[in-house]
């Protein structure tokens, strides 16, 4: 039970979503939550035990604040928007730049939306702090919402608003060379960029609605859907109009369900596991080097933290493929390097991603591979362009995590890729050398 000294907007929580705010005797305010319901989250602060900080936190409150939202989902908005705007005490000691999780929404001609860690966004030069985008962050992101507290609710979030704001992580056909559409297409979550269906005008249409929403503006997309879906009715396209009341009901009606499983066992500062492939971690980069079959070289490069970690490189001299097939050179490197892995796995971990120099018939090549030893790590191909601007980018579009780690992540699979080339060059210089002098 909440102490009768602290001073409790109208006297009483409400048992419904919102997002409360806690103050101390100077008005400072120290903390932002979100919560499925508020009588039962805040007062848990004082019914059960919890770690020396947030003891500490709570010896500090003298007034609560909350604002009452329809959804738990517009609560998780909310909060965010209210951590940004107010840089709470608690909110920002709680957690370090690694756990925050960011949404992004890209700038470019089909933007999507991602979730980025904040180190990683200040690695590109973004402060995710910032209230308006300048500079560098302009010319990246559209937006930069965040900081959320809960990467795995933000999940769930973005999926269900997906349903009615669809969008995509794909490339239209003249970047991946076919129009074939992916599963979500199929589905309606994607409006059809990888089917060159959809143009872009249309679809910054639909960016632009899930910014409203991630602003906090539902009821003003509410009114914009209604404002298409009778404008749709009066020319009498029947079919938009259908759709466009689709979406305003499902807006209306969210069911976010989903996001109460876990949303009151999460502590304010628990460190929560966000999961997926990290970029921080290890990435290796493969590459082969060879004139016409003659003194084949492969090499690995490994980045760590985003940076060359050179002790680890390895060279490969490839011993069992005559003339020029870079395929099958790849797939000797690649066998050669995963067995190493299995007999000595800690001089020769596994990375968070493999970055393949070549396109479709080296990923799958190195895909079928993996399979074939029971191996699961991410692989990303770099197909080349006449510049760096047109390199294409090969991987699962399928695996949505990996559309997204790969979206932020190209600039390292470039400065990856290119290094193994010149350290397969290097090492192919040294050997035709040798040759030579036989």
């Amino acid at each position: 039970m909440i102490p009768s000294s602290i001073k409790v907007k109208n006297r009483e929580l409400p048992d419904a979503p919102g997002v409360y705010l806690y103050f101390d005797k100077t008005e400072q305010l120290l903390y932002v939550g979100k919560a499925t319901s508020l009588k039962r989250r805040v007062g848990s602060y004082w019914s059960k035990a919890h770690e020396r900080r947030i003891e500490e936190m709570v010896a500090q409150i003298v007034r609560i604040d909350y604002i009452e939202t329809p959804t738990v989902i517009e609560a998780l908005v909310l909060e965010a928007n209210k951590i940004k705007a107010l840089r709470p005490k608690y909110n920002i000691l709680a957690r370090d730049d690694k756990t925050f999780m960011f949404l992004v929404v890209t700038n470019e001609p089909f933007p999507k939306p991602l979730l980025i860690r904040g180190h990683e966004l200040r690695q590109m030069g973004v402060n995710p702090f910032q209230k308006e985008l300048t500079g560098i962050a302009k010319r990246k992101f559209l937006r930069v919402f965040g900081p959320y507290t809960s990467g795995h609710s933000l999940k769930i979030a973005l999926e269900l608003i997906r349903r009615i704001i669809p969008w995509s992580t794909c490339e239209p056909p003249e970047v991946i060379g076919r129009m074939r559409g992916c599963f979500n297409s199929q589905i309606g979550k994607c409006p059809g960029v990888c089917r060159g269906t959809i143009s872009r005008t249309k679809y910054r249409r639909f960016i632009r609605q899930l910014i409203l929403f991630f602003e906090g503006k539902k009821l003003q997309l509410e009114r914009e859907l209604e404002r298409g879906m009778k404008l749709a009715a009066k020319e009498l396209r029947f079919e938009d109009a259908t759709l466009y009341r689709r979406r305003l009901g499902a807006l209306q009606h969210i069911q976010d369900i989903a996001l109460l499983s876990r949303e009151d066992h999460e502590l304010p500062f628990s460190r929560e596991s966000v999961g997926g492939i990290n970029l921080e971690g290890r990435v290796e980069a493969y590459d082969i080097s060879n004139i016409s079959g003659t003194s084949a070289t492969g090499s690995m490069v490994v980045f760590e933290e985003g940076k060359p970690a050179k002790e680890k490189y390895r060279k490969f001299r490839i011993k069992t493929v005559v003339g020029p097939n870079d395929v099958a050179m790849m797939e000797e490197m690649i066998r050669r390097r995963l067995h190493r892995s299995m007999s000595s796995p800690k001089s020769w971990p596994l990375p968070e991603i493999m970055v393949i120099d070549g396109g479709l018939p080296q990923v799958n090549r190195v895909q079928e591979i993996l399979d074939e030893l029971g191996v699961k790590v991410p692989i990303v191909g770099l197909a080349k362009g006449f510049d760096r601007k047109q390199d294409r980018l090969v991987f699962d579009r399928s695996n949505e995590e990996l559309a997204r780690v790969v979206v932020r992540g190209k600039e390292l699979f470039q400065k990856a890729r290119d290094e193994a080339h010149r350290f397969a060059v290097k090492y192919h210089r040294i050997l035709r050398a040798k040759s030579l002098l036989r």
